[in-house]
């Protein structure tokens, strides 16, 4: 496997929609390609400042620039039933043949909870994406589907506008269990930096999945999104993720916390070094160059990266003139 592309990861929790989208064209004209878009309802921390709706953003992304475009990662299970995102997503790919894809995850407090009643724990909100991912599989087809599955009830029903061919479906995963399960449904995993064992032990995971489904392991797709922060100066790059990305440093479980309020509380307790082995903090575009590479060999074929900071046109620029052209592919 190789990279076919370095992506930019825009984050609607930090900017306003419409600066963001201009770093999405910005991006694209200094040699990244694609945007993954975040899917929040709530900021992390006060401090980001934002939560636009992501489903509108994309589409003004896929209207302003070439590359591909996705969340990373929307949850089909508790704000939005998954009725409702298998129309999104067909409209999207009608729209934009070839470039949109349909990222998923089992979804966090912050938020869905505020439309769930009920907050499961994490094996059966699981159970509740993949349940999905069985209806969009059959609402892709363009066929009347029923459903009356444990968690999700839907009437007859088909989806009139349908695209040449359906988005793919990445599922984003850092669990080896889940990946097995990723596998057999899906086309593609989504998952952030991590240690190459565990990387390895996802991939294989994911292939087994594939295998048992009798589905063709090439034909998988492995994405990953990589937080980082660069500023022309190390204090500054720090600085940089202890105000703007102090959740990168949280080194707990954070999908039952339900507020930004009880995030910016709990960022007190982040310590510089918390950052160690979860972010790469830099002023050295060479060091963050030999980063991104480490990944690429991995044998990703996307990776969308993220600058925690505010710097994002500087950033942007930098890493287009010094960094993705020496990324060997």
């Amino acid at each position: 496997m190789a990279v076919q592309q370095i992506g930019y990861a825009a984050m609607l929790e930090q900017f306003h929609p419409s600066e963001l989208l201009d770093y999405c064209v910005l991006a694209e004209q200094n040699g990244f390609n694609g945007v993954m878009a975040a899917d929040h309802l709530q900021p992390w921390v006060p401090q980001q400042g934002n939560a636009a709706f992501v489903w509108a953003f994309m589409a003004a992304v896929a209207e302003r620039t070439r590359g591909d475009v996705g969340p990373g990662v929307t949850c089909p299970s508790f704000r939005t039933h998954p009725l409702v995102i298998a129309q999104a997503a067909a409209t999207m790919a009608a729209m934009y043949p070839y470039r949109f894809w349909l990222g998923l995850g089992s979804g966090e407090a912050l938020n869905e909870h505020a439309v769930a009643g009920y907050w499961p724990e994490a094996p059966e909100r699981i159970n509740m994406m993949f349940e999905a991912i069985e209806i969009f599989s059959r609402l892709f087809t363009g066929k009347d589907v029923k459903h009356d599955g444990r968690h999700f009830k839907m009437e007859t029903v088909r989806l009139w506008t349908m695209p040449e061919s359906p988005p793919p479906i990445y599922v984003a995963t850092a669990g080896p269990i889940t990946a097995k399960r990723t596998g057999q449904a899906a086309q593609g995993l989504i998952t952030v930096g991590a240690p190459e064992g565990k990387i390895d032990l996802i991939r294989s995971r994911c292939e087994d999945g594939r295998r048992e489904a009798g589905l063709d392991t090439s034909e998988f797709k492995y994405i990953l999104q990589l937080h980082l922060s660069w500023a022309e100066t190390d204090k500054r790059a720090l600085e940089n993720a202890m105000t703007e990305w102090p959740n990168g440093g949280m080194k707990f479980p954070k999908a039952d916390i339900r507020s930004p309020m009880d995030f910016e509380q709990m960022a007190r307790l982040v310590r510089p070094e918390d950052f160690q082995g979860r972010m790469f903090i830099s002023s050295d575009l060479e060091a963050h160059r030999k980063e991104i590479q480490r990944f690429a060999d991995m044998g990703f074929h996307k990776i969308y990266l993220h600058n925690v900071g505010r710097n994002q046109k500087e950033w942007i620029e930098a890493f287009g003139r010094e960094v993705l052209p020496k990324i060997v592919c």
